[in-house]
């Protein structure tokens, strides 16, 4: 794995918060385990080894090996919390994620550690931008993509009260703590973190920050974006996107492939219920080699790229 990169002051590594909470929830909660695939360090479970050793099962480099002791130790009465780098996690054991755990319907919390293009140099193999539309489909896999600690920190408590089977997409790229007046976090409801009544931005995960920086430059030119926090990608908040459709034009932004994630879940929507002009910002394929700020750059994931992309859409909506 890559060299640790130093977080800037003000920006958070949200393993950090996926960390500290189980930690915390398994001092009151003895069902709770971990199993990891040599992937102690880059899950943050260091603290968690020492603190609970009896309850941590490392099996090596063997995802498939993983997901099934996971199900097993559900099966058994504990709350496993799978851990792993979510390209591995999703890729290798997907047959197991499909059978063993969403299929089963096994109380197993899949966490996909350092998701999108967080691994950089590490290239293609280590990307994991096709995570989502891989899990989507499992219709009783619950699938939470946080944008930042304390969404992370309410995701996995979540999973550990919840009943059945949970997949949390955890990045390791640095973020900044969100502003929240009355912070709720609540499984299958979008958050809207901004309004705006010409046009709509929906993103999750680390794109969260950009759209809302996108909306704030697009304002300067007397736009109104709504932005929105797509979070819970399984249950899907319709009402949400219906509404967000309202303002005649969508952009969605997401640090994952086109084909399938959350763009193709808002399109599912609105093609069925309330078509309006929509632009899906993502990764068009397989993407190179590169930094994890380099590669969204390049591809247009930034602040100036989904504001350009609302300014073309906000076009097609004025036809």
């Amino acid at each position: 794995m890559s060299a640790a990169v130093p977080t800037p002051s003000g920006y958070f590594d949200c393993r950090d918060s996926f960390a500290n909470v189980i930690e915390t929830l398994a001092e009151a909660d003895p069902r709770i385990v971990t199993v990891v695939s040599d992937s102690v360090g880059s899950s943050k479970l260091t603290g968690f080894r020492k603190k609970f050793p009896e309850r941590m099962v490392n099996v090596g480099i063997a995802e498939q090996v993983l997901v099934a002791v996971g199900a097993g130790l559900a099966n058994g009465g504990k709350v496993p919390f799978v851990s792993a780098a979510s390209c591995f996690l999703t890729g290798r054991a997907l047959e197991q994620v499909k059978a063993d755990v969403a299929y089963s319907n096994v109380n197993v919390k899949l966490i996909g550690q350092s998701s999108g293009v967080a691994y950089g140099e590490l290239g293609p193999t280590h990307h994991s931008i096709e995570d989502m539309a891989w899990l989507r489909p499992l219709s009783n896999l619950t699938v939470i993509v946080p944008s930042d600690p304390w969404e992370t920190a309410e995701a996995v408590r979540f999973a550990a009260r919840h009943e059945g089977p949970v997949f949390i997409r955890v990045s390791r790229m640095p973020v900044p703590a969100l502003e929240r007046k009355n912070p709720v976090f609540t499984v299958g409801k979008a958050e809207v973190l901004r309004e705006g009544g010409d046009i709509a931005i929906i993103a999750n995960g680390v794109m969260v920050h950009r759209a809302l920086a996108a909306a704030a430059a697009l304002a300067g030119e007397g736009i109104e974006a709504r932005v929105v926090n797509m979070s819970s990608i399984n249950p899907l908040d319709e009402e949400a996107i219906l509404a967000a459709a309202k303002t005649g034009a969508v952009v969605t932004a997401e640090e994952h492939s086109v084909r399938g994630g959350l763009g193709g879940a808002v399109a599912e929507v609105l093609a069925t219920h309330r078509p309006v002009p929509m632009s899906i910002l993502g990764f068009p394929g397989f993407v190179p080699t590169g930094s994890a700020e380099w590669l969204l750059e390049h591809f247009g994931l930034t602040p100036a790229g989904i504001a350009e992309a609302a300014r073309r859409t906000l076009a097609r909506k004025a036809q």
